[in-house]
């Protein structure tokens, strides 16, 4: 199971690197228009605060620290940075897991993220969902503004 989770990830975080590169006008990756509150450029940040909190810092103990509310408030992040910042969540993402034993899958996820406690398992697979939801929305907002 634990590669298969490693497989989504790596899959998704290079779908997601593929769309930012994908747009043809740099300035786009931050365009708020009309109900899309969330740019695609911050939708980059907060899925990479999300994984570097839930994966890296909780389960990799890699002493990260989440600034949420800029992952939704910086703007014009060069898209250069970008790819960078995803390019190294893949990393400690896949570090992270690489450490974890196959029977850690079913322990209690270490911290309550919802209103009751999920396994481990369930939460990493939470966040391939969540990963691929905000993907899905890049991918609309780039051709939306891309034209």
């Amino acid at each position: 199971m634990i590669q298969t989770i490693k497989s989504l990830f790596t899959r998704d975080l290079y779908r997601l690197k593929r769309e930012i590169e994908l747009y043809q006008d740099e300035a786009n990756l931050w365009i708020a228009d009309r109900a899309i509150t969330n740019p695609a450029g911050n939708l980059c940040l907060h899925l990479v605060g999300n994984l570097n909190t839930y994966i890296g810092a909780v389960l990799g103990h890699t002493g990260y620290i989440r600034h949420r509310e800029l992952e939704f408030s910086l703007r014009n992040v060069p898209r250069s940075e970008l790819l960078q910042k995803v390019d190294e969540t893949l990393q400690v993402v896949l570090h992270s897991l690489d450490q974890m034993q196959e029977e850690q899958l079913q322990e209690e996820y270490p911290l309550l993220v919802f209103d009751e406690k999920t396994s481990t398992e369930y939460f990493l697979i939470h966040l391939t969902t969540h990963l691929t939801y905000h993907l899905g929305q890049i991918n609309y907002h780039r051709r939306l503004l891309d034209l």
